[in-house]
């Protein structure tokens, strides 16, 4: 499976102190997700035409940029607050769930529009998203996380000698990060529906959105036309 797949496995659930029973299926779980990583990263690799990155002004970034830039910022905090306190696999799972999750499952697919239009905001982002990333993930999956870092427009000679990240309070978009969750939560909600109900992805359908955050959702309207398959999108009271 590999040293990175294995580490992870070694470290996932663990707690100080405690024993741990062997299992095959936690290190293919492993395996799993460093593909995931891989083909993400290859993604992103892919849709990049810039030589260095740099993050634009908060008044240029759209609405999914600061949704995913706060969360990473939590991210940093909380994995420097466990690994302070030894919490190893607590760390992990924090990024474990941010990766597969929010970066792979929701800002990319979020993001593929302006990729492919060759937007140079979502490229930067998109590719310091995937930097910081790496940087956390580096303790734990030392490997591939170089192999990819170094693919990336990157300063310095190696990612284990590049800076740590930590909680920067221009990062923090409070509010963005509420509007982008409900959206999420929608969609999550509408997609759970269509399943209950047998509706095919291919089946395009005319959701009405009732509700009191009227500006929240119309700014999320594309969202729900490229991932829950809507024809139209109507917001009401």
């Amino acid at each position: 499976y590999g040293a990175d797949a294995l580490r992870f496995a070694l470290a996932t659930g663990n707690a100080p102190g405690n024993d741990m029973r062997f299992s095959d299926e936690k290190i293919e779980a492993a395996r799993n997700f460093a593909n995931k990583l891989w083909n993400a990263a290859r993604f992103v690799l892919m849709n990049l035409d810039i030589d260095e990155v740099k993050l634009p002004e908060a008044a240029d970034l759209a609405l999914e940029d600061k949704w995913i830039l706060d969360k990473l910022n939590d991210l940093a905090a909380n994995v420097c607050q466990n690994l302070d306190h030894y919490e190893v696999g607590v760390s992990l799972a924090n990024i474990y769930d941010f990766v597969w999750d929010m970066f792979c499952d929701w800002y990319i697919e979020l993001c593929k529009p302006r990729l492919s239009a060759g937007d140079k905001t979502a490229q930067n982002v998109i590719a310091y998203v995937l930097r910081e990333t790496l940087k956390l993930l580096h303790p734990f999956m030392p490997f591939i996380t170089e192999e990819i870092w170094q693919a990336l427009p990157h300063e310095g000679e190696f990612l284990m000698l590049s800076k740590w990240p930590e909680y920067n309070e221009k990062f923090s978009f409070p509010a963005e990060e509420e509007a982008m969750q409900t959206v999420i939560e929608a969609i999550t909600a509408i997609r759970a529906r269509r399943n209950e109900m047998n509706v095919a992805p291919s089946k395009k359908v005319h959701y009405t959105v009732a509700t009191a955050h009227a500006d929240t959702f119309s700014a999320g309207i594309p969202f729900f036309t490229r991932l829950a398959s809507a024809s139209d999108v109507t917001i009401v009271p």
